[in-house]
């Protein structure tokens, strides 16, 4: 299946509100004003990273965030794909993997040197995606404090 991906911007709020909302329900995420100032941050500061809409035959389908940050371990500026969501009806077309190769893509045009993203450990079938993409397990936890 064909996907193209379009650069988010602030027009898209709505349509990026509905689909972040849709993707933390499954994942069991906290939705809240937070989330909504989050966003036009980062669509307003591109230093931060990128969204990009996710379509098939002009139809948006998903979303993918590009956050960037920097690494001594990883030799340089990283990024982390903190989110990347596909609507159900559309897994197992192959839409995950033309989303990693274009974030790939991206990556290297910006010069970064190391690609991140988090899976749940009970997400077996993302997990066997990412790998046969090419991404590694640390065996290291990703530990968090709010602050």
């Amino acid at each position: 299946m064909e996907a193209t991906f379009k650069p988010a911007e602030t027009s898209d709020i709505d349509t990026l509100l509905i689909l972040i909302q849709e993707f933390y329900q499954i994942e069991h995420l906290k939705f809240d004003n937070n989330t909504c100032d989050a966003l036009i941050n980062l669509l307003n500061n591109k230093s931060y990273g990128g969204v990009w809409l996710i379509q098939h035959q002009e139809e948006t389908i998903g979303y993918v965030v590009l956050t960037i940050g920097y690494s001594l371990e990883f030799h340089g500026r990283d990024a982390f794909i903190d989110e990347l969501y596909i609507r159900s009806n559309y897994w197992g077309q192959g839409i995950g993997t033309k989303t990693l190769d274009y974030m790939q893509e991206v990556c290297r045009s910006l010069g970064i040197k190391a690609l991140h993203l988090e899976v749940d450990r009970v997400n077996t079938k993302a997990q066997e995606v990412y790998h046969r993409f090419g991404f590694q397990d640390h065996d290291r936890y990703l530990l968090t404090k709010w602050l």
